[in-house]
């Protein structure tokens, strides 16, 4: 059976309250009388502990039951296949370069391409998000990409290499559906912690693909020619993709109570214009600085998984399998590395309240910086190079889940556009620093790969002072305290609705979200905040 923290707020509205909640469920009796043609719904049972909203107040690991932990299982391993299908060409980089002839240009380019075309996909991934729901976002991201994947395969010069990695790098937009699908699974105090566990067992597939990529070719080339053999390798992501989008239609549910469709048509769920949830995302500036900042920790992700195999090839004389071995020690701290940030940022939130999430957030990433430009400095040295990046690729990790510990909470409206946006920065930060530092002479510079590498992490700790920019009236930012302690958490959450909307009943997800989003004051002003509630409660 379904069990509510003892903490959190009722199960249903009061008597007076109207019954048209976007989120919550409605009881049956009351939805039928507010409205006789709306359809009569149980409550629903749940195998993990849930909040008000009906939001997973844990994380079971071992669990596949509808809908909590499902949902967070299908939404790591269809990011994960992203991941790996995307740099799977990079993985074989030092075979695929000989047999069509590819200059570094070439390779420079394709791996911009790789992380560019994906930018779009995301921006309209978060808005597809709201409207459809992320299980069709999943869906039709893996198979709409499988084509491109089974297609290398195919590629016989430079422009079908690129056009390939463009088409297969879009799937890196299942990020957003990811992100979102665990944020409206989890509750607050738990959803950094499932963002960054899904998100960096997500991002794990680059760091896998770099060894096990060149280990399925290493057994194919011993039955086909080696020219052959790399072209056969990409029918295994490929059927992955496949498998997985069909599945997720099927055996995955959009939110706690059910799919986006039926949550419609039972009134549980509003109707809202797409435009206006983008508007009310892009005119938040938290979003525009998190999408800033993340593009310096996760698009500094991807410039590593498409560059590190080359560099570890070229600059310590290695052959493709060791070289991919060593490379994929950068993604694989994925294992913990992220879910670490966003753990640190619900450990930090429950005794500084949002102050420490962005504390958090500001020191990995500056220390991620400080890693990069180190690791540039060491490349005379393998040693040296290995462990340093493993702490460079462990403070980038936990940034990406320390900034996914703040975005469920700037906007709880627009999620799906706040996520995609984010999300899309990551990209565009890694496109920008292909073509700063990464692709010789066609680029805007020719640097030394390990001096571009160093020169990547000052930008990265200069980008990086813009989360002293963020601040919430009720919350405070790193720097300053809460310069408006009588805003309430519902106040600000409220401010995205019009008065007819409150009046109808649609704003009252977000009100339960805002009553379970007071934590964020930190525990001090949050038991100061309870009190004067219980007394003007009193008084009324």
């Amino acid at each position: 059976m379904a069990t509510v923290d003892s903490d959190a707020s009722a199960r249903w509205p009061t008597s007076t309250e109207s019954f048209t909640h976007p989120l919550t469920p409605q009881p049956p009796a009351a939805m039928a009388e507010a409205d006789p043609k709306k359809v009569a719904i149980e409550e629903p049972v749940f195998d993990c502990k849930v909040d008000s909203e009906h939001k997973s107040t844990e994380i079971k690991l071992l669990s596949i039951a509808q809908p909590h932990m499902r949902a967070f299982h299908f939404a790591w391993i269809m990011f994960f296949t992203a991941f790996f299908s995307t740099f799977a060409p990079a993985a074989l980089a030092a075979v695929i370069r000989e047999d069509l002839d590819l200059t570094k240009s070439d390779l420079g380019e394709a791996g911009s391409a790789a992380i560019t075309g994906t930018i779009f996909c995301r921006l309209v991934m978060g808005t597809f998000c709201d409207t459809f729901g992320p299980r069709y976002g999943f869906a039709f991201l893996m198979v709409l990409t499988a084509p491109p994947v089974f297609l290398m395969s195919c590629s016989t010069d430079a422009i079908g290499y690129i056009c390939c990695r463009f088409f297969i790098g879009f799937s890196l937009a299942t990020f957003v559906s990811c992100q979102f699908w665990c944020s409206v699974m989890f509750t607050g105090k738990l959803v950094g912690l499932a963002n960054a566990t899904a998100g960096g067992w997500g991002n794990l597939g680059g760091g896998v693909t770099q060894f096990l990529i060149p280990a399925i070719f290493t057994g194919i080339k011993a039955s086909v020619p080696t020219f052959e053999a790399w072209r056969w390798t990409f029918f295994v992501p490929g059927a992955a993709h496949i498998v997985l989008g069909i599945g997720c239609l099927f055996f995955a549910q959009d939110m706690p109570d059910g799919q986006y469709a039926f949550l419609k048509k039972t009134g549980q769920m509003e109707n809202v214009s797409a435009w206006k949830v983008i508007w009310l995302g892009v005119t938040n500036y938290r979003m525009w600085i998190l999408t800033f900042t993340y593009g310096f920790c996760f698009g500094v992700e991807l410039t590593m998984n498409n560059i590190a195999a080359s560099y570890f090839f070229d600059q310590f004389d290695m052959d493709v399998v060791t070289a991919g071995i060593c490379a994929s020690m950068f993604g694989m701290m994925n294992l913990f590395a992220r879910s670490l940030g966003g753990w640190a940022s619900d450990w930090s939130s429950k005794r500084f309240g949002m102050r420490g999430r962005l504390w958090t957030l500001w020191v990995s990433q500056t220390m991620n910086g400080v890693m990069c430009i180190i690791m540039g400095r060491l490349h005379n040295s393998l040693a040296g190079t290995m462990c340093v990046m493993i702490m460079f690729s462990t403070f980038v990790q936990a940034a990406e889940g320390a900034s996914f510990g703040v975005v469920p909470f700037v906007s709880r409206r627009a999620l799906g556009v706040v996520s995609g946006f984010v999300g899309a920065g990551g990209n565009a930060g890694a496109a920008w620093m292909m073509n700063a530092f990464f692709k010789g002479e066609a680029g805007w510079s020719d640097y030394e790969t390990y001096d571009a590498i160093s020169y990547m992490g000052i930008v990265i700790i200069v980008v990086t002072m813009l989360v002293w920019l963020i601040h919430f009236p009720m919350w405070g930012s790193m720097a300053l305290p809460a310069t408006n302690l009588e805003m309430t958490e519902e106040e600000y959450s409220l401010r995205d609705y019009s008065e007819e909307e409150i009046t109808a009943g649609m704003a009252k997800g977000a009100q339960l979200f805002a009553k379970n989003a007071s934590v964020e004051r930190g525990p001090k002003r949050h038991a100061e905040f309870q009190e004067v509630l219980a007394k003007t409660a009193c008084a009324a």
